[in-house]
C-alpha cells in the first residue's frame, strides 16, 4: 500500500527541513544538532521527526533529494531552451551537486558507517539524466552522435574532482570546452601558411 501524498503545508515543511539539513551537514558537519536543523528550517523538532524518524532518514533524503533536483531537472530544462544550451545548463548544476556533495562528505561517510548506501542509484539516474540531454542534442543536430554518456560523466567528474581549488570561473572555461568537444559543428581550422 503506498503512502498517501503529503498535505501542502506538510510537503513545505518537508522541504525546508531538507534545504536547512543540506546547509548544516555542508556547513556544520555530520555531529550538527537535528534542533539546530529544525530551528533553522522554522519548524519543531516534532515535526523533523515525524518526517526523518532518525539523523540517517535525514542525511539520506537531503542527499537523493538534491540528486532528484540535479536528474529531474533534465525535463524542464529541454523544454524551456535548445538542447545544447539545456546540455551546458545542466553542468553547471551538476557541478552544484558535486559542491554540496563535498559538503556533505562527513555526514554521507557517517550514513555509510551506520549501513545505509545513498549512492545506491546515484550512477543510474545520472546516467539516465545525461543520456536524455544527449539523445535531444542529437536528434537537434546539436551534439553528436557518438559520445557515450559514461564518458560526459566522467569529464564531469573530473572537472569537479578538482573541488573549491578551481575558480567557477575557471571551472566554467572547462566546462565550455568540453561542450565544444560534444558540438557536431566542425572546428574552425586554421588557414594555410602562405610560403614566401
Amino acid at each position: 500500500m503506498s503512502a498517501r501524498p503529503l498535505r501542502a503545508d506538510a510537503q513545505r515543511n518537508r522541504e525546508r527541513l531538507l534545504e536547512a539539513a543540506v546547509r548544516a551537514f555542508s556547513q556544520d558537519g555530520a555531529d550538527v544538532t537535528l534542533e539546530s536543523i529544525a530551528k533553522d528550517a522554522g519548524v519543531g523538532i516534532g515535526t523533523l521527526y515525524r518526517h526523518f524518524p532518525t539523523r540517517e532518514t535525514l542525511v539520506d533524503a537531503a542527499y537523493q533529494n538534491e540528486l532528484a533536483r540535479l536528474c529531474d531537472g533534465v525535463t524542464d530544462l529541454l523544454a524551456t531552451m535548445p538542447p545544447h544550451e539545456a546540455t551546458r545548463t545542466w553542468m553547471d548544476r551538476f557541478f552544484d551537486y558535486m559542491a554540496t556533495k563535498r559538503g556533505m562528505a562527513d555526514a554521507l561517510r557517517a550514513l555509510i558507517a551506520s549501513g545505509g548506501n545513498p549512492y545506491a542509484h546515484s550512477k543510474d539516474r545520472l546516467m539516465t539524466a545525461i543520456t536524455a540531454l544527449l539523445d535531444a542534442g542529437v536528434a537537434a543536430g546539436t551534439i553528436r552522435s557518438d559520445v557515450e554518456p559514461a564518458d560526459v560523466l566522467a569529464w564531469l567528474g573530473g572537472v569537479c574532482m578538482m573541488g573549491d581549488s578551481v575558480p567557477r570561473d575557471v571551472a566554467g572555461r572547462m566546462l565550455d570546452l568540453m561542450m565544444d568537444g560534444l558540438a557536431t559543428s566542425p572546428r574552425a581550422t586554421p588557414a594555410p601558411r602562405r610560403t614566401p
